[in-house]
């Protein structure tokens, strides 16, 4: 395993602006703010350190003390992997809308948040969960590095 510090705390903020993006967006009716939380999410998957939410969470709520890190030692790559799940649905929910089917880009957006909120409230990870099993059946190879 490929075990490191993990900041829960930090992937509690990005789960809760998931959850934040999505119900803004369908309470002003803006289905361009599901691209942007796709967009967002994407980049923190394909460069981890450099990701905006993760950026947003180092220099902007930590210094605030809004919360306070809670370094877990743990993998990272289940968690990119999550993100990448949901980033990839949000584009396909985005898509949803001009190609005239905004039920199913609301629907699948929905439940983009409403796994997020599993995780946030009981602290399970469905996309972690999924990874794990595609990792078992030996559909994942191991991360070289995450």
């Amino acid at each position: 395993m490929n075990r490191t510090q993990v900041d829960h705390n930090a992937v509690k903020f990005g789960q809760v602006t998931i959850v934040a993006v999505v119900l803004l967006a369908l309470a002003l009716a803006r289905p361009g703010l599901i691209w942007v939380l796709a967009a967002l999410l994407l980049v923190n998957v394909a460069w981890p350190a450099r990701g905006p939410l993760r950026l947003l969470y180092r220099y902007v709520v930590l210094p605030l003390r809004v919360v306070r890190p809670n370094p877990v030692v743990d993998e990272l790559a289940p968690h990119r992997f999550a993100q990448g799940v949901g980033g990839t649905l949000l584009v396909a929910a985005g898509a949803a809308f001009p190609a005239g089917a905004p039920v199913v880009g609301w629907a699948l957006a929905g439940l983009v948040a409403a796994l997020a909120a599993v995780n946030i409230f009981w602290n399970f990870c469905a996309g972690c969960f999924v990874y794990y099993q595609l990792r078992r059946m030996g559909l994942l190879r191991r991360p070289v590095a995450s």
